[in-house]
């Protein structure tokens, strides 16, 4: 039976869910079956918004609200078909209510059909009275059509309706750094702040535009007043404890980063950056508590061990180097660059084999580095696979076709193979490339210095330059 209005609960959902709990029916206002649903829905419990929206419509059969609550629920629930189908019926009874506009456009980004999608969302924002959240749906689409120019003003609609409306704002920004406008985005953020001095959101956002314009010292200053406008925000203490490293002010650097710790559960990317300063700071000891800190956090951190092998690899302990390399790679094995560590790590323990394996692994996933090509097609040589070695620098001139320092290493691994042939061609093509960088030749190849027909190359390529 029914409860008499002093018997009900006082607050919608409350109510409802006492409802829930008993044989007794409740009956509620459409628009409180609008609150009790949006309840639900915002907060991820979609069976009972579900619940809601079915008694709601046997209270109320004809509230084109409800039924725009349940085709959202069907869209969300990838039942498109069935919300189309309750669009076409809705449409007739009310052609002129944006929200099915905003169902349909939904139903087509679904279907990654963006442009459809668009254009309902235009033919809606004609229709509404309040199109703060229209705005907020276009800037999605465009950027799903990787459209950041179109988003990011739609965004700047949503910041200008709700300058509370920090997700808004924050895309604005991505949309000013995918599109490479540092300036742009520190022009926005400066008005931005004009009108909201004490937001720390748009503090922290600026320090990070300064940053990328290497502006150390702007950057700085956003990152104060980031903490002054709020103390606790563990996001501008270490973006700032960042910035004094790029100062070289690594005390208090270490200080910052000490301060996010203390304000909230350790973070393994703290430690690291700890690590770090201490390291610069020539404190060996305390970086290597931070360094092993940090994977002790988090072991998963590929970034740690490799910090820990970079460490060891600074002080020639190699073997340690490989260790802790090996165990980054376990974690990201699809990394080229530690692949890359791996190689010349093995290549200072004169471990080859591993070392070339290493650098094939890179170059396969990747890293075509004019370094790796060079230091590869040492190790192979090394390995005395002088005609793999000649291949290697063959695969990194596809990619360097006018570097003169693989022609010149190509000369001296020919001489070394007895092809003086090949050798005094490619000696000339370096020469003509850049006859500067004959140093590193001689250096490498310092029984070619003074050898008769390598002079005489060289003078006439020095004739030739003139």
């Amino acid at each position: 039976m029914a409860l008499e209005s002093n018997e009900r609960p006082n607050r919608p959902i409350a109510k409802f869910e006492s409802m829930l709990k008993t044989d007794d029916i409740y009956f509620f206002d459409a628009e409180d079956f609008e609150d009790i649903i949006h309840h639900y829905l915002n907060n991820g419990k979609i069976a009972l918004a579900k619940k809601a929206i079915k008694i709601g419509l046997q209270q109320h059969p004809d509230s084109i609200e409800l039924k725009l609550l349940n085709i959202e629920v069907l869209v969300f629930e990838n039942q498109l078909d069935i919300a189309e189908q309750y669009l076409d019926e809705l449409q007739i009874l009310d052609a002129t209510n944006e929200e099915i506009f905003i169902q349909r456009a939904n139903i087509y980004s679904k279907k990654d059909n963006h442009e459809a999608a668009v254009a309902l969302l235009n033919q809606a924002l004609d229709l509404a009275e309040n199109s703060f959240d229209i705005h907020s749906l276009l800037g999605m689409e465009y950027l799903f059509m990787d459209d950041f120019k179109l988003a990011k003003e739609s965004f700047m609609r949503c910041v200008s309706f709700d300058e509370q409306d920090y997700s808004s704002l924050y895309n604005v920004i991505y949309c000013f750094e995918f599109l490479e406008d540092h300036d742009g985005a520190i022009v926005y953020l400066n008005d931005y702040l004009e009108r909201n001095p004490y937001c720390e959101v748009a503090w922290h956002q600026l320090g990070k535009q300064y940053m990328y314009k290497k502006m150390y010292t702007e950057a700085l200053a956003a990152f104060d007043f980031a903490i002054i406008s709020d103390d606790t925000f563990i996001g501008a203490y270490f973006e700032k404890g960042k910035v004094l490293e790029k100062l070289g002010k690594y005390n208090e650097a270490i200080e910052n980063y000490e301060a996010t710790i203390k304000m909230e559960d350790p973070t393994s990317h703290a430690y690291l950056r700890i690590g770090k300063c201490h390291e610069r700071l020539q404190n060996d000891d305390m970086a290597k508590y931070y360094y092993y800190h940090t994977v002790h956090e988090d072991p998963l951190l590929d970034k740690g061990w490799l910090a820990i092998t970079d460490f060891y690899y600074r002080r020639e302990n190699y073997t340690k180097a490989l260790y802790y390399v090996n165990k980054a790679l376990n974690i990201d094995g699809e990394n080229p660059l530690y692949w890359k560590k791996c190689a010349y790590i093995n290549a200072a323990l004169k471990k080859y084999d591993q070392a070339d394996f290493a650098f094939k692994q890179a170059v396969d996933l990747g890293n075509y580095e004019l370094k790796t090509w060079l230091n590869w097609a040492d190790v192979v040589l090394n390995n005395e696979d002088a005609t793999s070695a000649l291949q290697i620098l063959a695969q990194g001139q596809e990619f360097y076709p006018d570097n003169a320092e693989l022609k010149y290493k190509a000369a001296g691994f020919h001489l070394a193979n007895n092809d003086i042939i090949n050798g005094r061609i490619c000696l000339m093509d370096a020469l003509k490339i850049d006859i500067q960088k004959l140093p590193l030749f001689f250096e490498e190849f310092p029984q070619y210095t003074k050898s008769e027909w390598v002079l005489k190359a060289v003078e006439k390529a020095e004739k030739s330059s003139k």
